[in-house]
């Protein structure tokens, strides 16, 4: 469809990837289809192009005779906030001229904004499985007018544990849809799901049945590192000749969070994107990540997939995945679209046995990461790093800091050095201190110096007019000495009678 090249031509998108050219042609026809190709090759696309050519958009002179014009007729089914983000984007993109409108949906922000645009009508509507069922219950989503379905990495929504929500989001749907399944990997599960709900489904694979998963343009490297020595190694490689944009994976929240403080305490320009940020912290670090005003994310593996950031020159993983296909997703994040990139991973001594797996799943040549330091030679001449770099950033070079702010000094809260320990300015009156000093229950003045303190029978003697000559009007409490329960004192004890 001219409308949708040239929106796509606008953008610099003009020569299809292998993924793409085998796909549309099939799609465009309303075939069921299973699409696999490695992660990064453009298989949104492949799907996005034929499913806005088969859609009625509101510019359309037959639109209004449609069933129910402004219900959805297009639904992509995404794992994560990120993916259909992103999804949705890239749809949006191919649909401007086509005046097709698209819709995200997905938790971790208000209904309001959803409800609103599902009621002014939309074509394409994006989402993740929760959200999309919960709209659906609310009657909000009209799932009964849908001609094309989409689930975009199947395989991820297995790993989430999505399936059940996805099948209830199928059940939503008319019998007689086109339904088109991409993944990177085809795991027996989703194997399993495109019998039961594809209709005679064309498979399209991108690369041959013995061609490598990972990316070609990717360099890979693999080192065993040790974790007190990983942040050293890590804000080396940051400084490698060439370095770009830079994700770094880690297997914990925690972890991510402590790796991108770490960075940023060392001059670096780093954030965090992981499950405990709220959904406006994560759009906000990608929008700063896009943008270029942080160039080193440190994510949790929420985020490895649907990130497609141009400029991406470095992964790392900070940690040994758990599988190849994390592996997989991980490092696709680099070496997009026929670019280059490099991608590292750390290998501690006790995911050795854990990475041997991958290298065998994968076909890699790494069954023994090479023993790696900070100050290893190899890790210079690898990455391109310059001799002499350091694990900070020259304070030239440091990125500001929130502390660093003016007026606000260690010393105290006006930068004046009026600390715990600096010395007490000279120009500030002191406060004059009223002490009542007492000695035995007697206020002492100074004409009046203490003495010796009294013995106890002393005391008891002198006790009441003690209290007059201090001028006091309340009588003394008196403490009684007991032993037994029988009164005690010091002329008469049971101690001294034996």
């Amino acid at each position: 469809m001219p409308e949708i090249a040239d929106a796509l031509a606008a953008v610099g998108i003009v020569h299809p990837f292998p993924i793409q050219s085998m796909a549309i042609p099939i799609a465009i026809m309303g075939t069921d289809m299973i699409g696999q190709a490695r992660t990064g090759t453009g298989k949104t696309l492949a799907f996005g192009v034929s499913l806005l050519q088969r859609i009625v958009s509101p510019t359309d002179r037959d639109f209004s005779e449609q069933a129910k014009p402004g219900a959805p007729q297009a639904l992509v089914v995404a794992p994560t906030r990120e993916l259909a983000s992103q999804v949705s984007k890239d749809l949006a993109t191919a649909a401007k001229q086509r005046g097709a409108r698209v819709l995200t949906v997905y938790g971790g922000v208000g209904y309001e904004p959803q409800l609103d645009g599902l009621a002014a009508g939309v074509e394409v509507v994006v989402g993740t499985p929760g959200r999309l069922l919960d709209l659906a219950d609310r009657r909000a989503l009209d799932l009964s007018h849908i001609k094309v379905l989409v689930l975009d990495e199947a395989d991820e929504m297995l790993d989430l544990g999505f399936l059940p929500d996805v099948e209830r989001i199928l059940a939503k749907t008319p019998e007689l849809r086109q339904t088109m399944l991409f993944s990177a990997t085809m795991p027996s599960a989703i194997v399993s799901l495109a019998r039961r709900h594809l209709r005679h489904p064309v498979n399209i694979r991108a690369e041959s049945q013995g061609s490598e998963e990972t990316v070609p343009t990717t360099a890979q490297f693999v080192y065993q590192a040790h974790s007190m020595d990983k942040p050293e190694v890590v804000a080396r490689i940051l400084q490698a000749e060439g370095r770009d944009r830079c994700m770094i994976f880690c297997r914990t929240k925690r972890a991510a969070q402590r790796v991108a403080d770490d960075l940023a305490e060392r001059g670096f320009n780093a954030a965090a994107i992981h499950g405990d940020l709220n959904q406006v912290a994560r759009e906000k670090a990608l929008k700063r990540f896009r943008e270029g005003t942080v160039d080193v994310l440190a994510a949790t593996d929420v985020a490895a997939r649907g990130i497609d950031v141009t400029g991406v020159t470095h992964v790392i993983n900070y940690e040994c995945p758990d599988d190849e296909k994390t592996y997989v997703h991980r490092i696709g994040r680099t070496g997009r679209a026929g670019a280059s990139g490099i991608a590292i991973t750390f290998v501690d001594w006790a995911d050795t046995t854990r990475w041997k797996v991958i290298n065998r799943a994968l076909g890699l040549p790494f069954e023994e990461p090479q023993e790696t330091y900070s100050t290893s030679e190899h890790l210079f001449h690898d990455m391109g790093i310059a001799p002499g770099t350091t694990g900070r950033l020259k304070p030239a070079e440091a990125a500001p800091k929130a502390d660093d702010k003016p007026g606000r000094g260690r010393s105290g809260r006006d930068g004046s050095g009026s600390g715990r320990n600096a010395e007490p300015r000279s120009d500030r009156p002191r406060r004059k201190r009223n002490r009542r000093r007492t000695h035995n229950g007697v206020e002492v003045t100074a004409d009046a110096p203490t003495t010796q303190a009294p013995s106890p029978a002393a005391d008891a003697a002198g006790t009441s007019g003690a209290g007059e000559a201090a001028g006091d009007d309340k009588p003394r409490r008196r403490r009684r000495r007991r032993r037994g329960g029988s009164s005690a004192n010091t002329e008469s004890s049971p101690a001294s009678q034996s």
